[in-house]
């Protein structure tokens, strides 16, 4: 069935009254089962399980993905599945939203590892205990919970706003659970079938396992680039192109991510890749302030992280400055963050859903305790001062507000921009301390985007008549779920060899780089920087403003982003073009296969996200299984 929804002139002109009493009246769905025990399983299960497949493309790309559709397929083919072998009564459409809920909630907790955390054990060059890890991340991702849910009825309830990845989720859900299932188990057999071949091809990129296996034969190279240096070596500058990361891999996972982004960042990070790679190391090598390692053959080696180190500034400077614009450049996304939020309240007696949102005061009482915790939690595991924790509290309800404003119109959550400006903060405020440049900031930023990411969510449950409670409890499942399987798989398989491994060319962590860059650079000064670093920087810095500035002017028209031209300094040049390659298949097929009833067309362009949903899973759950096995039972 169609979802209901108000038109713009309800939206524009009825009261709040109006919507939630219209919303009572023909969406909420009363009391058809939501939270039950196999719905909070399920989703818990799923839930760990996805929190994995962001943990590894956070490793690769900075980013962390959202699994909402992802997990509301893959839910609905295990219902599906289920009842088919009688095992239980028909699912209804709020278990499989309250399961994708719970994977959702546990998917987005695991951002902190990615990054403030892992700068932090970067700069410190301590592995903290693991416990000390779960119990942070778990904190700050209740009180992000907790920021979001008072939002909601501005945002969603009052002002309808898009939150467009949500809506797709609410749009996906509907359908399969209104007629439309064999659209839908389509999908869920496309999206199965893409991650059962891109587990497949991980495991066969696994040279140690498919040499016990005795199937060396079948190895996939990791490198395409091995027949070629049968018969030349190719060098630019007199350095080896191995060296400067430039050879194509079989990555798919990155090429699925690159699906996602879409051409034109596709597009920018090959660009900037190109910049970075082709001109700009061989000119730092030529300086010397690129530095090698001069290995027992006698052989200077560079690669990945002698690279980066080097030309991660200009980088981050453009991606600071683009992102900063383009956050400011609506200041009406300012204002309207503010605006009628302490609209004079409704009596009690006058709500008609005070017993189906979520009390107030959860959040009056909750948010002053849990913030207490995470204050007092800041203090004794990373040295925070008191004062320094209490302001970033507050903080976090200011960049909520904005981050979920921007996240209600494009789906975009500004975690970066936020970043860099909660680091600008506590470096104005504590500035020789860099431990806690990171950390408050990590408060901050992260909370806050984990408020605006979890509004998505929220979303489709507004949609389609769930209860507010019951979602709020099933984000906390989701939080701990990620927490029991994400945390000790993030220290067996990245801080193995402690924090000096932590950045890898496999693994790149791009955000842990940017965070600890910022933080340096706030705490100790740009003296301690090569020359070459420092114009680096400012002419990044100026590019980014430039490029932005074109696009605003443009209107969207122009190709280029300054975030994905800079994010080139911090990924190696094989993954920027794997997810190029990834962005450009998509955009080739949806202008080839133009004919909606070809089957081009209805497998690969209709179902664009759950391929690339699909082989993000399957690909990302073998590579963190592929990496267990091989440094430990195939190890010994």
């Amino acid at each position: 069935m169609a979802l209901k929804q108000l038109d713009p002139e309800q939206i524009r002109t009825w009261t709040l009254e109006q919507k939630d009493r219209w919303w009572f009246e023909n969406v909420w769905r009363g009391d058809m089962p939501q939270l039950t025990i196999r719905s909070a399983l399920t989703g818990m299960c799923l839930g760990g399980i996805l929190s994995l497949t962001n943990l590894y493309v956070g490793a690769k790309t900075g980013w962390t993905l959202g699994v909402g559709i992802t997990s509301v397929i893959l839910a609905f083919a295990l219902f599906k599945a289920l009842s088919a072998l009688k095992i239980g009564s028909e699912y209804t459409i709020l278990e499989n939203n309250c399961m994708q809920s719970i994977a959702t909630a546990a998917g987005y907790m695991t951002a902190p590892m990615i990054s403030s955390l892992g700068a932090y054990m970067l700069v410190t060059n301590t592995v903290i205990p693991m416990a000390t890890t779960m119990i942070w991340i778990i904190a700050i991702a209740v009180l992000g919970v907790l920021f979001a849910f008072p939002l909601k009825r501005r945002f969603i309830n009052d002002e309808q706003h898009p939150f467009p990845e949500g809506r797709a989720a609410g749009i996906v859900m509907d359908a399969l659970h209104s007629g439309n299932a064999s659209e839908g188990m389509f999908k869920a057999k496309v999206l199965l079938s893409a991650g059962g071949l891109a587990a497949l091809a991980k495991l066969l990129q696994s040279q140690p396992i498919m040499e016990k296996l005795k199937l060396s034969f079948l190895l996939i190279p990791e490198y395409l680039d091995g027949w070629l240096y049968k018969f030349t070596t190719l060098k630019i500058g007199g350095v080896d192109l191995r060296e400067l990361t430039v050879r194509p891999d079989t990555d798919f996972v990155m090429m699925a991510a690159g699906g996602l982004m879409g051409i034109r960042v596709g597009v920018s990070i090959m660009i900037g890749a190109l910049i970075n790679y082709l001109l700009l190391a061989p000119w730092g090598i030529a300086l010397g302030d690129v530095v090698g390692q001069t290995g027992a053959d006698g052989v200077t080696h560079y690669g990945f992280r002698a690279i980066t180190s080097w030309a991660l500034w200009g980088g981050v400077a453009m991606m600071t400055t683009a992102s900063l614009m383009a956050f400011f450049a609506k200041p009406q996304i300012l204002f309207s963050a503010f605006r009628g939020l302490f609209r004079k309240g409704r009596a009690a007696n006058n709500d008609i859903l005070r017993d189906i949102e979520l009390p107030m005061r959860v959040f009056v009482i909750g948010i002053p305790i849990v913030g207490t915790i995470v204050v007092l939690l800041a203090h004794h595991f990373f040295g925070v001062k008191i004062w320094l924790g209490i302001i970033a509290v507050p903080l976090v309800f200011i960049f909520t507000l904005i981050g979920v404003n921007s996240t209600a119109l494009t789906s975009i959550t500004p975690t970066g921009a936020m970043g860099k400006l909660t680091q600008l903060t506590f470096g104005a405020l504590d500035p020789k301390n860099i431990k806690t440049n990171l950390m408050t900031a990590g408060i901050t930023a992260e909370v806050a985007g984990n408020a605006a990411n979890l509004l998505m969510d929220i979303k489709p449950g507004y949609m389609l008549g769930a209860k507010p409670r019951q979602q709020a409890i099933g984000h906390v499942l989701g939080i701990f779920a990620g927490a029991l399987v994400s945390v000790p798989v993030f220290y067996w398989v990245f801080l193995k060899g402690g924090p000096s491994e932590l950045i890898q060319e496999q693994y790149p962590m791009p955000a842990v780089s940017i965070w600890k860059a910022v933080a340096e650079v706030l705490t100790e000064g740009l003296s301690n920087l090569a020359i070459s670093a420092r114009w680096a920087a400012l002419v990044g810095g100026l590019l980014g403003l430039a490029l932005e500035g074109i696009r605003l002017a443009t209107k969207g028209r122009f190709w280029l982003s300054g975030v994905g031209v800079g994010l080139a300094a911090v990924i190696p040049f094989n993954t920027c073009l794997a997810m190029f390659l990834g962005s450009l298949f998509f955009w080739l097929a949806e202008r080839t296969f133009k004919r909606p009833d070809s089957a081009a067309h209805r497998v690969i362009v209709q179902n664009q996200e759950p391929i690339c949903g699909g082989v993000i899973a399957g690909g990302a759950l073998m590579g963190i299984a592929v990496i267990l096995l091989e440094n430990f039972p195939l190890a010994k």
